[in-house]
């Protein structure tokens, strides 16, 4: 009996943890409820400079990696493609919305220790800073194999953003 009341208090806790993690991120959605939808993708596109696939791990507010935005599904972390192409670079995600970012809202490339939900060797992620509307955002994205980092930096640095090797050379 006793250890059915104690499996009963876990299931609870659980419970109630799980709640205030959905109303922790509802809440977050709703106050970057001014961030606007990324650009959809372009209906024709040349062939891509540049492909990696990967892990896109997250966008987060620019120079804040714990700040997840939560709204369109770009703070869920899932496996993808980048690829770099003229016109600007995408983030072909299985399970979850493209992202595509036009080349004009291209704002720099480096690469990073770690952001929300992901954390990896010195420069071990890509860092993409990225305008959306009013709003600059960083996304993160891991490269499944280790020889595709710097390749992937270089497509998108010849794209023309500003750029930057780590953090502390950021803003």
């Amino acid at each position: 009996m006793d250890w059915v009341i104690f499996l009963l208090g876990v299931v609870v806790a659980a419970a109630a943890i799980l709640a205030l993690f959905a109303l922790g991120w509802r809440g977050r959605r709703q106050r970057q409820s001014d961030i606007p939808r990324p650009l959809p993708l372009p209906e024709e596109l040349e062939l891509p400079r540049f492909e990696a696939d990967g892990q896109y791990v997250a966008t987060t507010t620019a120079g804040d990696w714990l700040d997840r935005v939560a709204v369109y599904g770009l703070g869920v972390k899932s496996v993808a493609t980048a690829a770099v192409f003229d016109e600007g670079l995408l983030f072909a995600r299985h399970g979850a919305p493209d992202v595509w970012i036009p080349r004009a809202d291209l704002r720099g490339v480096r690469l990073e220790r770690g952001m929300a939900g992901k954390f990896v060797e010195k420069e071990g992620l890509v860092m993409v800073t990225w305008q959306l509307g009013p709003k600059r955002v960083d996304t993160g994205f891991r490269t499944r194999a280790a020889d595709h980092k710097n390749p992937l930096v270089s497509a998108i640095k010849a794209l023309g953003p500003e750029s930057a090797t780590s953090s502390e050379e950021q803003l």
